[in-house]
């Protein structure tokens, strides 16, 4: 957005305030002169917004009274989107003017949406927690996402349908204590009546939700992102993976994908001048982890489990292959 578009829809946002504001005032406000202010007022009435000017000693320029501009047509999905941009950015380490920018953006959507929609995006900034790394990377239905939000904030149980992660499917009823993204997932943390165990819930996984009646009361002091990350950092996993990698920390750690891996510092072995860091990766399934190890394009060596070493041969036997192209049989 070009400077002077941004500062015509600055002078709109001051006059939608409300009353009569002098040309100087706008002026000082907009950080331009005043002949630039009304070649400004100029645009909006161009725009067909009504601009009145206000004569004399006390006069200046206010919107036509009852004015509103009219609502924001965005979809749910489309507010949404917008919206997590907005909260994600927020929750990341902003500095504080980026801080206070995008929380000042938050409320100008908020007065422009329908109020329906509105409501239930004030559910979402009310329920959701970011940690460091929320950027989103799995696709979550945005119905599920709003209905989950209403039901956390008003502290309403509900029924889901939920399939794990080896595929089987189940009907749960659900206290939903909180909404946390976290490293590209959606969880939702809370008491399920299934098994009477907290427990936490991946939203892509969620295939139906709907709010029950009745409320309830979460646990006095319960945090759901440092529950969240506890449970995660203490999950079995099929596989430990460690595979030690040629390089610095600075060369390797960019590579790997900190939702994935952890990368630390070793020691070298004496014999060898290059640097070593070792990686450890927890999976279910080994078969993804072979491409990733190519992908690196620097020498490795895998220290456990033994099945990835089958896994990587695999991978070079199918690679070789495709190099080698088709047989002259088949020509």
């Amino acid at each position: 957005m070009t400077r002077p578009t941004a500062r015509v829809l600055a002078l709109l946002e001051l006059l939608q305030a409300g009353g009569t504001h002098t040309v100087g005032e706008l002026a000082g406000r907009l950080g331009v002169d005043e002949r630039t202010v009304r070649r400004y007022v100029t645009h909006l009435t161009d725009l067909e917004i009504p601009v009145r000017s206000v004569r004399g000693r006390y006069g200046g320029y206010r919107l036509a009274r009852g004015y509103r501009m009219p609502p924001l047509m965005l979809t749910d999905d489309e507010a949404v989107a917008v919206l997590l941009g907005l909260l994600t950015s927020r929750g990341v380490g902003q500095s504080t003017t980026a801080a206070h920018a995008a929380e000042s953006v938050t409320a100008k959507l908020r007065r422009v949406l329908p109020a329906r929609l509105t409501a239930r995006l004030d559910a979402l900034i009310n329920t959701a927690e970011f940690t460091a790394d929320a950027r989103s990377e799995v696709a979550v239905e945005t119905a599920v996402l709003l209905q989950l939000a209403e039901a956390t904030r008003e502290r309403q149980p509900v029924a889901i349908g939920y399939t794990d992660r080896n595929g089987r499917r189940s009907e749960r009823t659900v206290h939903p204590y909180g909404l946390i993204a976290h490293s590209g997932r959606w969880y939702l943390t809370g008491m399920d009546s299934n098994s009477d165990e907290l427990r936490q819930f991946r939203l892509d996984r969620i295939t139906a939700v709907t709010t029950l009646p009745g409320t309830f009361t979460p646990p006095a002091g319960f945090e759901p992102t440092a529950h969240l990350l506890s449970a995660l950092a203490t999950a079995p996993y099929r596989y430990e993976v460690s595979i030690r990698v040629q390089g610095t920390l600075t060369q390797v750690r960019p590579l790997l994908p900190a939702a994935i891996a952890t990368v630390h510092e070793i020691d070298s072995p004496p014999s060898d001048t290059h640097p070593w860091v070792r990686v450890r990766i927890r999976a279910e399934q080994l078969d993804w982890i072979p491409p990733v190890l190519a992908g690196l394009n620097r020498p490795f060596v895998i220290e456990h489990p033994d099945a990835l070493n089958d896994a990587v041969r695999a991978l070079a036997r199918r690679l070789m292959a495709a190099a080698d192209g088709p047989s002259e049989a088949h020509l």
